[in-house]
């Protein structure tokens, strides 16, 4: 089990959209959207260290932005 996969199972247990996905760089961009409330506990569960819900990898640091969003979206996706 990998981080993007775990993101990926943590975002759909708190009922968001959206992806995770590898950067050239060697970060992982994580783009939720949902209840503010489940985003919020996403981004938590992201910056806990140590993790207490089994978090594969390595976490430096977490950014996040809030932008408008966007209509369609469906599911959570590994990319």
């Amino acid at each position: 089990m990998g981080f993007r996969w775990w993101t990926r199972a943590r975002a759909l247990e708190l009922g968001l959209v959206g992806h995770a996905r590898n950067l050239a760089d060697g970060r992982v961009e994580v783009c939720a959207q949902g209840e503010e409330a489940a985003v919020g506990q996403l981004v938590e569960l992201l910056r806990e260290d140590p993790s207490t819900r089994s978090r594969p990898g390595r976490v430096d640091g977490v950014t996040t932005q809030r932008h408008a969003p966007r209509e369609g979206l469906t599911g959570f996706a590994e990319r």
